[in-house]
């Protein structure tokens, strides 16, 4: 750990107090733990808490048009701040990469990864699904009962199942394609 003289120093601190006053706000944000009566006595919290980054799994790519039966897998992951997706810590989230135009309605373009979770819809949430053995992203609505899926794009029919409807995840949040 360095000194607070090697901090004042790194940042160009007119003091040695501004980089007590650094050190202390980090301490009372939770992301280091200072020890009573030691030099250089600081520790950190554990890695994921001190960057509050989660790494989340792309597994693949979901189409956001027809739906299709062809799974892609991928070993590709995205960090996203856990803080900001306001996850519990027991939550296992995981990622789609878009294809395709169905849902840019919703500000959901080829390319974007969407973070899903699993659990259940409430209806107009937007969902990875397999409907009728065919995956595809889309709004989960339910109408009279009936839940069908709807695309955000109006040059795309609604999917109503015919035999069964699964949702695999709810879309938690987006990474917008670079």
């Amino acid at each position: 750990m360095p000194s607070t003289r090697d901090i004042q120093k790194h940042f160009g601190f007119a003091s040695q107090t501004a980089a007590m006053g650094h050190l202390r706000a980090l301490e009372r944000k939770g992301v280091i733990r200072r020890l009573a009566g030691m030099a250089r006595a600081v520790v950190f919290s554990n890695e994921e808490d001190r960057s509050g980054m989660l790494h989340i799994p792309v597994y693949g790519s979901i189409p956001a048009g027809f739906a299709a039966d062809n799974p892609e897998f991928s070993n590709e992951a995205v960090g996203v701040d856990r803080r900001v997706l306001k996850l519990s810590p027991s939550s296992k989230p995981f990622a789609l990469r878009v294809r395709g135009d169905s849902m840019t309605g919703a500000h959901i373009c080829d390319g974007d990864v969407v973070i899903l979770e699993h659990r259940e819809p409430k209806p107009y949430d937007v969902v990875a699904a397999l409907i009728d053995e065919e995956s595809t992203l889309k709004r989960y609505v339910v109408q009279d009962g009936r839940p069908f899926l709807k695309a955000e794009n109006p040059a795309y029919p609604d999917l109503i199942p015919t035999r069964e409807l699964v949702i695999q995840g709810v879309m938690i949040g987006l990474v917008r394609a670079a």
